[in-house]
């Protein structure tokens, strides 16, 4: 390994430790290469792979900003899958996605009313974890109408579900209505998520619907709250 890419896993593995915190400016490259008693050239190098990698923002004029590298843009509005979501990280941050259910099961009375099937329609139960840096930071659970999906596999579940309903099943998704509210952490959280102790958490449900206002999916998505800042965008209209 040489020296540039010793600086680049050194510094990335501070800022991840947060050593370094968010929005704080990084040591310059001139006192860099005094720490590391090389060049600055070679400095400059792993400060550019940094950037690229997202742990750093260069600002003229002043330095490198070290970026939150622990918590998630989640945009309320708009229709992306999760996989469209991280897409813009960089492949070394990228979440790794565990399936530890897939089955088919009879809807209880509750999940026929959010996906208005009947009681002899089965619905595929498909439960998921998100895993951020070897920590399980999301718990998806997804109901899916089997009408509309007939088979679903574990390397689906494990890529998207929804570019397997729209690229393969040639399916037209709509739109989602979603709610977000904090929740209490459960035991079944405590299960599957690396919680630290955490007494609460942030769960979103959506239901997916394709056309005609038909639904197909309904979600419950549970986020630790470190590691999530929940956005959206709204342009004021004067009345």
């Amino acid at each position: 390994m040489n020296i540039s890419q010793t600086i680049y896993q050194d510094i990335a593995s501070q800022i991840k430790e947060g050593q370094w915190s968010p929005g704080e400016r990084l040591a310059t490259e001139h006192d860099l290469s005094a720490t590391y008693a090389t060049s600055r050239s070679t400095v400059h190098k792993a400060l550019d792979r940094l950037s690229q990698d997202g742990y750093i923002q260069k600002v003229q004029g002043k330095g490198s900003i070290v970026l939150d590298v622990h918590r998630l843009d989640v945009p309320m509005s708009g229709l992306v899958s999760f996989k469209e979501l991280v897409s813009s990280l960089p492949p070394s941050q990228r979440p790794v996605t565990r399936v530890h259910e897939l089955t088919l099961i009879e809807p209880p009375a509750w999940l026929m009313e959010k996906l208005a099937c009947g009681a002899e329609e089965l619905v595929w139960k498909l439960v998921r974890t998100r895993t951020f840096d070897n920590e399980a930071v999301i718990l998806d659970t997804d109901f899916i109408r089997q009408s509309f999906v007939p088979t679903l596999t574990k390397s689906i579940a494990e890529d998207s579900v929804f570019a397997y309903f729209e690229q393969q099943l040639g399916l037209s998704i709509a739109f989602s209505q979603r709610e977000m509210v904090a929740e209490e952490t459960t035991a079944e959280d405590e299960s599957f998520l690396d919680m630290h102790g955490a007494s609460h958490l942030v769960v979103v449900r959506s239901t997916v619907y394709v056309k005609d206002a038909v639904p197909l999916q309904y979600t419950e998505s549970r986020h630790r709250l470190d590691r999530f800042r929940f956005v959206d965008f709204a342009r004021r209209t004067n009345g």
